[in-house]
């Protein structure tokens, strides 16, 4: 029902449409002020019995009027319509229900609610323990959720931003105005956020006049200024969504939600908002007061009621009634009044409730009961006397005021109790540099709420160093709110707390009976707060129903804490625009342009797109491939770029004790111009890390680390520095992507690398295996060269400044023509690693030792290092698995990581477990799939048959127990 007046702007009509059916509506409607005024009450479902809701609030702490909107890529489930903007050609859809919302099959589920009381679930599905996998387990996933996703790409793009500012106040209302204005006028750099589309929060929804201007008249003057202050930033349809560490905020903006289509503009935009102080004037949210199927659409609160009349000039019905314990109900009664709404009664709860309009007061009664099947038709009222059937299509309910604390929580910072006001105020924990203004606080009255912005700016600004002005306050009417409270109104039948997720009084009480007391238990047995609106409509109304049943204070009985996000907020935003190829940062390895003209095939190696094969024409799989390049590469010389290995430069005075404690095995001896294998330990003794440790000068060493543990491997190494031995003379830098690094191996390696070193001797005696140093290629560039191989093969590593990387390995192929030279990726990398049983990320998995790696005794025993005592512990020296080598008997059996191995015969179950493989390949030399494993008491087992078995893929695979090393086991090649 559409009334007059409004600050919507009649002049710009908008069709837009709900489940298939064509509205209007004007522009500055939400869509659920479109919907009531066109008589629509029923627009959803509740997810436990399928209940028929209505529109219950007027912001964003709506749990009943969910909806999907718009069709296609841009399908938008669980949407709370009290916060939608109309716009033109807005598709709406009502959603948990089937097959329509008038019609929903499974509101069956109300006639077994019996069944499906508190803690229905946790009940039911133990047992049979057999029925989980096949009949619970399918049933719980179907009937999860409420909305359905498109299942397409999101089509829109997302932003993320930073922030900073001496002051972030929050929230737009009375209290965050007046604190915005008195600190911007101080001087200070303010950010004023809201989640509203206008700034004013309730003022909008309210007919008080300020310094004698209507409070919409008198906004836009105060807007006029606003925009006048440079220092003041103000963020409209921006929520502040979490408190975190170091006066970080993170905020939400809704760039173009309000559009048909963003066009160039992100739609959301993700900021990290940094503030060295805050003012949170979130306001308050009315509390309703269950009754008797108080859950019928038409029941809301009655501020919403006169949020919609004031502000977008509608009513759900042309009758209605209130039921309050306090005076903000009748203010609802008179403005709807005023907007020539018919009051059926006003039913109060206090037995002297005033007479404060002309309408039926009803003193010291309650509603007791409704009728309507999709909508409210009537409400019984009791009282004393006796009691009454009263005809309204729509009824507002006002049992106070909860101060909106959810921010000053994210800390752990818990609310306070005040008699006074019954409800939870902040406490003294809030977050580092937050002050708490106006209803948020408690100060609800707008008199109140103005002041209490105006004092926190000026306390703010004091702790900010700067001298404020006192700020006149605009000239309002001083009221006093006269509350009794009414927490549930007795009964017979079912009182709704939570109406999202069908939590009632009758389901507190069964929680209380079977000793689910405590809140937090509470809220999981019943599902209680836990719905979108996170218990902002229902937790403090549970914990008093709690309180009366233990007889205990509400403060003595506690409240849940409240946790990030505020309000919903898409998984999109979250990741700031991320998605597809932007997922991630993408590292490119300097050879990445040669290799992509080469026609490779990129692999994602962490961050790294790395080149994972080269296929040729006439090659018809990628196994023909990688078998290719892994013969030619130990046939004549094959090419790899490996820029993706951490590379830390660790220099200083005391680099070789430094690195002595880092690595378990001896570091200080090493000579200059030579390399040495190192195993870096955890604290706890388990394998961390491998690599090479080079020494190019006397205080000058190059670490490597396997990609994967690039990163975690130099903070390590910058923990130790800086914390553990903060005395040593050393100093440390990730070189990673400074240089660009090249394997040259195989039996030709030597020869094409003196076609590019300059006047340098590569041969055996003059530059042994292990062997490193300073030297340039190609006429004059800077380089260094190190004698290692990971494929065992003679092998060498380069490395050049990164930008010319690119043109080395371009080079390196040119002058290895007539040397059979091949480029290889990973996939060849990784099937010579395993022909050769070098340990890799599949072995240094976190759960292994050095004794199970084969490398105990590198861990000495005449020094100390990290990790090196625990790796000592009893448990760990008598672990048996150690790792091997396996190949099946059948060379045509596949070999798969991940299989787990057992004795041939044994049963194939967790006690008879024998180890697992780690890596798999297929080997060319070998003409046969091989494998790397941990198996139990591997080292006297060589030649045993034994079963890996792969239960996913249902196979069984007998194979042998052989070393680990399958090509050159003598070492002859890589020291040729």
């Amino acid at each position: 029902m559409r009334l007059s007046g409004g600050v919507i702007d009649r002049s710009k009509p908008l069709q837009f449409s709900f489940d298939g059916r064509s509205y209007s509506g004007y522009a500055g409607d939400t869509l659920a002020s479109a919907l009531l005024a066109n008589d629509v009450r029923l627009v959803g479902r509740s997810f436990k019995y399928h209940r028929p809701r209505g529109v219950f609030s007027a912001g964003s702490e709506e749990p009943n009027a969910l909806v999907e909107l718009r069709s296609g890529a841009r399908k938008e489930p669980n949407t709370r319509a009290t916060m939608v903007e109309l716009f033109e050609g807005l598709e709406a859809t009502s959603q948990n229900r089937w097959p329509s919302l008038k019609f929903d099959a499974l509101a069956i589920n109300d006639l077994f609610s019996d069944f499906l009381t508190a803690g229905f679930y946790y009940k039911t599905f133990m047992w049979p323990k057999a029925f989980w996998e096949k009949l619970y387990e399918p049933i719980i996933r179907r009937a999860a959720g409420l909305g359905s996703l498109s299942m397409q790409a999101d089509p829109d793009v997302y932003d993320k931003g930073f922030l900073h500012a001496d002051l972030l106040v929050i929230g737009g209302g009375a209290a965050g105005l007046m604190a915005a204005l008195g600190a911007a006028r101080a001087g200070a750099d303010v950010i004023l956020a809201d989640e509203g589309s206008e700034l004013g929060g309730r003022l909008l929804a309210e007919t008080d006049t300020l310094d004698g201007k209507s409070a919409a008249d008198w906004l836009r003057s105060l807007e006029g200024e606003l925009a006048q202050l440079p220092n003041l930033k103000v963020m409209r349809r921006t929520t502040v969504f979490g408190a975190f560490d170091h006066g970080i905020y993170g905020a939400v903006e809704r760039v173009s939600d309000h559009l048909p289509v963003p066009g160039n503009r992100p739609r959301q935009t993700l900021w990290r908002v940094t503030a060295r102080r805050s003012i949170l004037a979130g306001g308050a949210i009315e509390r309703h007061i269950p009754f008797r199927d108080n859950d019928r659409p038409g029941i809301m609160q009655s501020s919403a009621l006169r949020a919609f009349a004031n502000r977008w000039a509608v009513s759900p019905a042309s009758r209605v009634a209130i039921f309050t314990n306090n005076d903000s109900g009748h203010c609802a009664a008179r403005d709807l009044l005023a907007k020539g709404v018919e009051i059926a009664a006003v039913v109060d709860s206090r037995g002297d409730a005033p007479q404060q309009g002309d309408f039926r007061v009803i003193r010291g009664a309650m509603v007791t009961g409704s009728k309507g099947r999709h909508g409210l038709a009537s409400i019984e009222v009791s009282r004393p006397g006796g009691s009454e059937w009263i005809s309204c299509g729509a009824l507002g309910v006002s049992g106070g005021w909860n101060p909106n604390v959810h921010l000053i929580s994210h800390h752990r910072g818990r609310p306070v109790w005040d008699a006074e006001l019954h409800a939870f105020v902040p406490g003294p924990d809030l977050p580092k540099g937050m002050t708490v203004a106006g209803a948020a606080k408690g100060e609800g009255s707008l008199h109140a709420a103005l002041r209490s912005g105006a004092e926190a700016a000026m306390a703010s600004l004091q702790q900010l160093g700067l001298r404020p002005e006192a700020l006149r306050l605009p000239e309002v009417e001083v009221r006093e709110e006269n509350l009794q409270p009414l927490w549930h109104v007795p009964g017979k039948g079912r009182a709704w707390v939570d109406f999202q997720n069908d939590v009632t009084v009758k389901d507190i009480k069964l929680a209380y009976q079977e000793n689910m007391r405590p809140v937090e238990h509470l809220k999981r047995w019943t599902t209680l707060g836990m719905a979108t609106d996170q218990g902002k409509t229902s937790n403090v109304t549970a914990l008093a129903v709690m309180a009366e049943l233990t007889g205990k204070s509400i403060p003595q009985t506690g409240t849940t804490i409240f946790r990030p996000p505020y309000t919903p907020i898409s998984l999109a935003v979250l990741g700031g625009g991320d998605t597809g190829t932007n997922f991630r940062p993408r590292r490119l390895t300097p050879s990445h342009q040669w290799a992509k003209t080469k026609g490779a095939v990129f692999v994602e190696v962490g961050q790294w797109l790395r080149a994972q094969y080269f296929p040729q024409p006439g090659e018809a799989h990628w196994r023909q491939t990688v078998d290719r390049e892994v013969l030619a590469t130990r046939r004549g010389v094959g090419i790899c770029d490996v820029t993706t290995l951490g590379k830390v430069d660790v220099q200083g005075a005391d680099a070789a004790e430094f690195l002595d404690r880092l690595y378990c095995n001896p570091m200080k001896s090493l000579k200059v111009g030579m390399v040495r294998y190192g195993l870096m330990l955890r604290e706890d003794g388990h394998a961390f890390d491998d690599g090479t440790c080079a020494r190019l000068a006397e205080n000058h060493y190059v670490v490597t680390s396997t990609t994967a543990q690039a990163g975690p491997v130099y903070r390590h190494m910058e923990f130790a520095r800086q914390c553990l031995w903060p005395e040593l003379d050393v100093q440390l830098i990730s070189t990673t992507d400074a240089w660009a690094q090249f394997s040259v191996a195989g039996p030709n390696a030597r020869r094409l690398l003196q076609r590019v070193v300059d006047d340098a001797d590569l041969s055996n005696e003059a530059f042994p295996f292990m062997a490193c140093a300073n030297l340039t290629v190609c006429g004059g560039l800077r380089a260094r060269l190190f004698r290692i191989s990971f494929c065992g093969e003679l092998g060498y590593e380069v490395a050049v400044p990164a930008r010319y990387g690119n043109a080395l390995m371009a080079r390196l192929m040119e002058l290895g023509v007539d040397l059979g030279a091949v480029v290889y990726g990973t996939e060849a990398l990784g099937v010579m690693r395993i022909e050769k049983g070098h340990a890799a990320g599949n072995e240094l998995n976190g759960q292994t030792t050095a004794q199970m790696l084969g490398m105990g005794r590198m861990v000495s025993s005449k020094k100390d290092a990290i990790g090196a005592v625990m790796s000592r512990r009893p448990g760990l020296q008598l672990e048996t698995r150690v790792l091997v080598g396996l190949r099946p008997l059948d060379p045509a059996e596949p070999v798969v990581a991940g299989s787990h191995l057992f004795a041939e015969g044994a049963v194939q179950k967790t006690e008879n477990d024998q180890g697992w493989i780690s890596s798999a390949a297929f080997s060319p030399h070998m003409a046969s799939a091989i494998g790397l494993a941990f198996l139990t008491n591997g080292g006297d087992r060589m030649g045993e048959v034994i079963i890996a078995a792969n239960p996913l893929q249902g196979q069984q695979v007998a194979m042998r127990v052989v070393p680990t090393v399958f090509v050159d086991p003598e070492g002859e090649r890589l020291r040729g």
